[in-house]
């Protein structure tokens, strides 16, 4: 009987959770319309300004190590913390074998 409980709370956690992605989905702006979010100045910007900004002509690189530079030292920090993680982690298991 508990599991049948169990699983009829999850199928309405489910049920809420879906309900909730497709109202989301249905408030989205349609993909063409002005006042959807990709049609800003950020990316004319970018283009234009770019070069003169940060002295590059690569627009990537200007967008990863200028724009964007904190926002890629923060993913860059989680990668290296994880690969530390993975290397200490493998080390345990080693010693605990010997």
């Amino acid at each position: 009987m508990r599991k049948v409980f169990y699983l009829a709370i999850v199928f309405a956690f489910v049920g809420l959770v879906g309900v909730a992605l497709l109202g989301a989905v249905n408030e989205m702006p349609r993909y063409s319309s002005p006042d959807n979010p990709p049609h800003n100045e950020v990316y004319e910007r970018y283009v234009e300004k770019g070069p003169e900004e940060c002295g590059g002509y690569n627009l990537v690189a200007n967008i990863i190590l200028d724009y964007r530079a904190y926002d890629t030292l923060m993913e860059t920090t989680v990668l290296f913390t994880v690969v530390v993680v993975i290397i200490m982690m493998w080390g345990v298991e080693g010693r605990g074998e010997e």
